[in-house]
């Protein structure tokens, strides 16, 4: 099979692309605009794979999308591009707006004017899968209740609103045209070559840094992680195997308060890299409590057992051993993550942490 990746030089795309060139067969066709997010220097352990290409992109424009679908013809596309920070969805919705919602339909036309050029076994084999985000559902007020695959929309913020609206668009696609697409809810995701900007990376790299560690309010938030190749997994599982309409929801089965997992963390680098900091002995003494952020969900859960009665996909990682992956792999890869903070993977500095 040819699949498309859009967004493949981010985070949870270049997890995808790794796991497609390593461990399967299928051929990759990977479509990134490379905005701050996309990196290059995640997919060099693939770049010079038989099965692999690169196309320099964007997804709200038609026209070269439609060029890019009579080129390659896939058999399947697999939409990871979007904007994701919700802090950057505050500063800015307009981004979101533009990238997921017109992105999303300007891509999911130029998939269905390539699907309606192909044969009926063409069609049938043909998904269009779009990954989402577990956030289109808002906040769980019932510590006891999950997001299923049926819990009612309510985002909270820029992001997940427009989120929810691709979402939308892609299940009208289905409805209206036929188009055979799949959907995807995850909960967040961690892991290897995540953008510093997010939570468990910018704990990492502040803490060896001797930087504070922000945590919103008093970092009671509850949040189900991930690890993100467990996803990857998971998100191939579905575009192979998943049935055409249906919604499958990807959770870590580890819910875990923001401020436990800053101190998982610093627990691990006090073991694996203690502190050479003046004056400070554990890194947990960096962590410093900050304005809680404008419409902040309290927490989110989810229920996977779908995806697993259906598929046969569970996540391989615990939370301890995902997050001490996580750790060791910044670690010992001192060179990306120093190259997305110093600008020169872009070409720009980039003040985060």
């Amino acid at each position: 099979m040819k699949v498309l990746v859009t967004g493949g030089a981010g985070f949870i795309g270049s997890a995808v692309i790794r796991h497609l060139i390593r461990d399967t067969h299928h051929r990759v066709i990977s479509l990134d605009k490379l905005t701050y997010a996309g990196n290059l220097e995640s997919l060099s352990c693939v770049e010079k794979s038989s099965s692999y290409e690169f196309e320099h992109a964007d997804i709200c424009d038609y026209t070269q999308l439609d060029e890019l679908f009579k080129k390659h013809r896939p058999d399947a596309i697999m939409h990871l591009a979007a904007e994701s920070h919700v802090d950057r969805s505050i500063d800015g919705p307009g981004e979101f707006i533009q990238t997921n919602i017109v992105g999303t339909y300007h891509l999911l036309e130029a998939a269905r004017a390539h699907w309606q050029t192909l044969g009926d076994s063409g069609k049938a084999a043909f998904r269009f899968h779009h990954i989402s985000t577990d956030e289109v559902y808002g906040d769980l007020e019932d510590p006891k209740a999950l997001f299923r695959e049926d819990t009612p929309y309510a985002p909270s913020s820029p992001y997940s609103a427009s989120k929810a609206g691709s979402d939308h668009l892609v299940r009208a696609w289905g409805r209206t045209f036929g188009l055979p697409i799949v959907v995807t809810n995850c909960s967040n995701n961690y892991g290897p070559f995540h953008f510093p900007e997010k939570l468990i990376p910018l704990v990492i790299l502040n803490a060896l840094r001797g930087k504070p560690l922000p945590v919103y309010g008093k970092g009671t938030q509850v949040r189900d992680w991930l690890f993100v190749e467990d996803h990857a997994r998971a998100l191939v599982k579905v575009v192979t195997e998943g049935a055409v309409g249906e919604t499958y929801n990807i959770g870590g089965h580890n819910e875990k308060q923001n401020i436990e997992v800053v101190k998982a963390v610093c627990g691990l680098l006090d073991e694996l890299r203690p502190s050479a900091h003046a004056g400070i002995t554990k890194y947990e003494e960096l962590i410093t409590f900050v304005k809680d952020r404008p419409g902040h969900d309290v927490r989110y859960a989810i229920d996977a057992s779908k995806i697993q009665r259906e598929l046969g996909w569970v996540p391989q990682e615990t939370f301890e051993t995902g997050l001490r992956k996580t750790v060791e792999w910044y670690l010992a890869n001192e060179d990306w993550w120093q190259s997305v903070l110093d600008g020169s993977y872009q070409g720009q500095r980039l003040g985060l942490g």
